[in-house]
């Protein structure tokens, strides 16, 4: 059953998002190569994107060829804050970045062993304060990492041996209180996934 327009539009919007997270900036045709859409959808896909403030032009290319330089757009970082908590068993770090990855504040909060719930207000407002500090944009996602399982159902820390009780608490808190989407996976998974990103991993299949 083929996609409906509104789908199509929705598939063809994130996919070319990425693109531009990934390889930005890019041309138009760039942009057609990559997803192998035609050029009308993809100068559709581009106006619907600039007009939802989501892509913009950031230069030209094409300056040692005839003709008119080419449009290059790239993602409106500055539109929302993505935040990073690396919770510890005694600590807990946050880091903002912008759309793009790039980072524009960052904080570490020392946690006592008997601190308990004043670990999640304490943790919580270190939150907001760094995010504060990294401009007035919203706050899109909150991604966690953390020692321990997580539930594959629920997406929630489960009880370990050994770990402080504050950190499901935590977890807990952050979800019912921002408006953000918040997630929360194992650091070692984390760590994975970064070195295959940016790591020593970084263009291996496994």
């Amino acid at each position: 059953m083929p996609a409906s327009p509104s789908t199509a539009r929705a598939i063809n919007d994130r996919l070319a998002l990425r693109l531009l997270q990934q390889d930005g900036p890019l041309t138009a045709t760039q942009l057609k190569t990559l997803t192998g859409l035609s050029r009308p959808t993809v100068a559709d896909l581009v106006d619907r994107l600039q007009g939802a403030g989501l892509i913009h032009v950031v230069g030209e290319t094409g300056a040692d060829r005839r003709g008119p330089n080419a449009r290059l757009y790239g993602i409106v970082a500055d539109r929302a804050l993505l935040a990073g908590l690396d919770v510890r068993t005694d600590s807990v770090a946050v880091v903002i970045a912008d759309l793009l990855g790039a980072t524009l504040a960052e904080a570490t909060l020392p946690v006592g062993e008997t601190e308990g719930d004043d670990a999640v207000e304490r943790a919580v407002a270190l939150l907001a304060s760094t995010a504060r500090n990294a401009g007035s944009a919203p706050l899109h996602s909150v991604g966690i990492g953390a020692p321990g399982l997580i539930d594959p159902v629920t997406g929630e820390l489960r009880d370990s041996s050994g770990l402080p009780s504050w950190h499901r608490s935590l977890v807990r808190a952050l979800q019912e209180r921002l408006p953000a989407t918040v997630l929360v996976e194992n650091e070692t998974n984390l760590a994975a996934v970064a070195e295959h990103r940016v790591g020593a991993a970084r263009d291996h299949d496994t």
